[in-house]
């Protein structure tokens, strides 16, 4: 059986669902493994965190390697608060050297406040030029191996004025981003309106988009995930369903597939990433619970 990378699946299918694998200190070659048995038949690609919020865990390319190993495509992450420079160009050819396809180029999260000892933020470079690079990587004659990386992006919804310009989007664009993933946005009405404003300015020509959705395993998760994480849009409705549940993780399963379902019909939207905030095994319920996803990502 060949599996299709995240890559190639955004290029032959109309809805593609990744997710993620939130490292930690206590993650093993066999955690990594276990959740590539888990996932492997239900989504097409796996992020790998850098570190987010000050997490400290084995090496982001050393996980992309143990997926590699287990049949799993990795979207590798590379946060710029972490590195110089010359630390992440030779993150970005040790990527391309174990064949990582996929690449997730963001500036970082501030740490937050408390961590002790609190590290010092690098930010060497900005998340555009990083992309740039990792986009120029692909025309350099010099290398042996040319990689063809799959660049990604962070982006948060809102809700735009009328007359908005999505000059942040086209920049990331204009330096080599070739798809983006939004923050948790579980506020379909508000996304609904922000797509309508991307359409109508192209975006969706230029950049491949996709939403994160969370999969809380109770209304605390929700709501710590509201107060404690940046850029995170839970709507008060959705944690007071879950709150009313009898089986609070299974109704985050059920709002989350027909999240999925919703997402599958708006337009300009590729595909779906998500998270969950405890069980890993809630991510293929609620995949096939949707339908969206007809078959597996093996071709």
């Amino acid at each position: 059986m060949t599996l299709k990378t995240f890559r190639e699946a955004r290029r032959t299918a109309d809805f593609v669902v990744s997710s993620e694998i939130f490292l930690r200190p206590e993650t093993t070659a066999e955690t990594i493994r276990e959740a590539a048995n888990l996932l492997r038949e239900h989504v097409s690609g796996v992020l790998v965190t850098d570190n987010q919020f000050g997490v400290v865990h084995m090496s982001t390319l050393a996980a992309a390697s143990l997926l590699i190993a287990n049949d799993m495509d990795p979207i590798v992450q590379l946060a710029c608060r972490n590195r110089n420079r010359i630390a992440l160009w030779g993150e970005l050819l040790g990527a391309a050297a174990l064949g990582v396809t996929s690449l997730m180029l963001i500036r970082g999260s501030r740490v937050p406040d408390g961590f002790e000892p609190r590290p010092k933020e690098v930010l060497d470079v900005e998340a555009t030029e990083l992309m740039a690079t990792a986009a120029k990587l692909k025309h350099d004659d010099r290398l042996r191996v040319i990689p063809d990386f799959f660049i990604g992006a962070q982006v948060t919804p809102h809700a735009p004025e009328a007359d908005w310009n999505p000059e942040k989007l086209n920049r990331k664009a204009d330096a080599g981003a070739q798809f983006v993933q939004t923050h948790v946005c579980m506020n379909m009405p508000l996304l609904r309106n922000y797509m309508r404003h991307l359409v109508a300015n192209r975006l969706p020509q230029r950049l491949s988009i996709f939403v994160t959705l969370a999969i809380p395993g109770s209304a605390d998760d929700a709501r710590w995930l509201c107060e404690n994480r940046p850029n995170i849009n839970i709507p008060p409705g959705i944690i007071r369903r879950m709150a009313q549940a009898a089986d609070p993780e299974q109704e985050g399963v059920r709002i989350c597939a027909e999240q999925l379902q919703q997402l599958a019909e708006i337009p300009g939207i590729s595909g779906a990433h998500l998270i969950a905030t405890r069980d890993l095994a809630t991510i293929p319920a609620a995949i096939e619970e949707s339908g969206v996803c007809k078959g597996s990502p093996a071709s």
